[in-house]
């Protein structure tokens, strides 16, 4: 006869019978990221919060790095479709769109600081910064730029290194708001904007 109390046995079954385990697991973490801005907790304390056993996340995830990694790509799907939802309806001035999309980068980033950090943190490794997820939110940026350059809205040049300058401004922007630094005490009245301009204009013809 086993000696393991009723309830200690009943506690253990519960992950096998959840409905979804890897999006309960994921959910969960996600959450706990967004309230501590940070990722230091472990699995073991993601499975308690969660209502599993602790060895239950093990079944989807190998390892806390594989959570993380999960998670910061599930950012990045989520900021490429943040990026696609703000463009204008109807097409307008590409002035509006590049402001349109800006603002919605750095908004994401503000709204959603601990995910935000974690998607580009050295902590969920190299693969995920090169997988087909997280680049296709780069790409965004780099389809805008090439209608720009094709209906004369901005100078011609390398399309991947005007990218790239137009990336690292905006996240640049998006940190330091995030870190409460770009504030107009230090930067000017309406520094997000004024920024975002001042970056138009190195793009204009």
């Amino acid at each position: 006869m086993s000696d393991v109390p009723p309830k200690r046995r009943k506690t253990s079954a519960r992950p096998y019978h959840h409905g979804d385990l890897r999006r309960v697991v994921l959910e969960t973490a996600a959450a706990m990221v967004r309230e501590q801005k940070t990722w230091q907790f472990t699995l073991r304390e993601v499975a308690r919060r969660a209502g599993v056993s602790h060895t239950a996340p093990y079944n989807h995830f190998a390892d806390k790095g594989a959570l993380l990694a999960e998670l910061a790509m599930g950012g990045f799907d989520a900021l490429r479709m943040a990026l696609e939802a703000s463009r204008p309806k109807r097409p307008g001035a590409f002035r509006d769109e590049y402001f349109a999309v800006a603002r919605a980068y750095v908004r994401f980033g503000t709204e959603n600081p601990g995910l935000y950090r974690l998607m580009f943190s050295q902590d969920v490794g190299y693969d995920v910064h090169m997988s087909e997820r997280s680049v296709a939110a780069f790409g965004v940026m780099l389809e805008l730029l090439a209608r720009g350059q094709a209906t004369g809205a901005i100078k011609k040049a390398r399309l991947r290194a005007q990218a790239a300058a137009c990336w690292a401004a905006v996240h640049g922007i998006t940190t330091l708001c995030i870190e409460g630094l770009f504030e107009p005490a230090i930067v000017g009245k309406a520094p997000v904007d004024a920024a975002l301009a001042t970056l138009f204009e190195g793009l204009a013809p």
